[in-house]
């Protein structure tokens, strides 16, 4: 958290050009780009996390086709069978096949992680663009309301909000997008600050430019680096709380296959069958450092000193 929020205080470059650049700011915003892409390709461990995200998107939407058995199917007679050729990663209490529960379960955490940071990220940003912007009461109240949230973990947050809306899919990112709008409106505040005393931005309030204009058009595209950053994190620890949500009962709920759940019901068979809780709980590591190296990768190639 610590981080992110000093990420959002930096000074980034604007990945897209001023809007009173000259008519060839869209050549200017494109070079801008391919700078970024070609310091993030330095960055062996960020293209790493790239490729395996791309490999979990890829599971998520062929699911269907690349999945050995169907998620639910249940076989009392292959129960707690250990890895095999006919199962990779072994089954479950019920002889249900664990890799294919692991790839249906990809579904899950990236929809909420997705959404959860939709959520988050679009009203936080707006939030940090009116306060900083603006400044006075309005940021006074503005980040007094954040220092509220902030003042509980945002996973204990979380789960007070699902005990209030009852345990789903739906509340689940409802929850973990209301817990993290303060760290997005934080980061984006900083970001304005930085970016509003810039001449561009006092030659199109000279110029007649409205409130809204001036905060669209010239503000935004300068906040552009740190949320980059942000929402890779944010992503990490959204598809993490989303886990923890599962593993405590009050997420996605059975039978729907989570990497959570499965955490959650293969506790009690931890000496037994190790296989059945240490394959999903390697997916979230995987998954989760993956995010941290891509946002690690994004912070250097963003980085203006660099």
């Amino acid at each position: 958290m610590q981080r992110s929020s000093a990420v959002g205080a930096g000074v980034a470059p604007p990945l897209l050009a001023p809007a009173t650049a000259e008519p060839g700011r869209s050549a200017i915003a494109v070079s801008q780009r391919w700078r970024v892409w070609r310091r993030l390709r330095r960055h062996r461990l960020a293209l790493v996390g790239l490729v395996f995200l791309g490999l979990l998107v890829f599971c998520a939407l062929a699911a269907d086709a690349i999945s050995p058995y169907k998620p639910l199917e249940q076989a009392m007679a292959q129960r707690l069978k250990p890895p095999s050729a006919a199962h990779l990663l072994g089954t479950d209490d019920f002889g249900r096949d664990i890799l294919s529960r692991i790839v249906f379960g990809t579904r899950i955490s990236l929809q909420v992680g997705f959404v959860a940071v939709g959520i988050a990220g679009s009203i936080g940003i707006v939030l940090g663009l009116v306060s900083g912007y603006f400044g006075g009461w309005v940021d006074n109240v503005l980040m007094r309301c954040m220092d509220v949230l902030l003042a509980f973990p945002a996973i204990l947050l979380a789960v007070t909000i699902m005990a209030l809306l009852g345990p789903s899919t739906t509340n689940v990112m409802i929850a973990i997008g209301i817990a993290y709008i303060p760290i997005f409106a934080r980061v984006v505040r900083g970001s304005v600050l930085t970016v509003k005393p810039n001449e561009y931005v006092e030659a199109a309030r000279a110029a007649g430019a409205s409130e809204l204009r001036t905060l669209v058009q010239h503000i935004l595209p300068g906040t552009t680096g740190p949320i980059t950053v942000q929402v890779s994190l944010a992503l990490a620890y959204a598809i993490l709380a989303e886990a923890a949500l599962s593993f405590l009962g009050l997420g996605t709920q059975p039978p729907t296959p989570t990497w959570g759940s499965m955490l959650r019901f293969g506790r009690d068979f931890v000496s037994e069958a190790p296989w059945f809780t240490f394959f999903p709980g390697f997916a979230i590591f995987l998954t989760v450092l993956s995010l941290n190296l891509v946002g690690d990768g994004l912070s250097d190639a963003l980085d203006p000193r660099l």
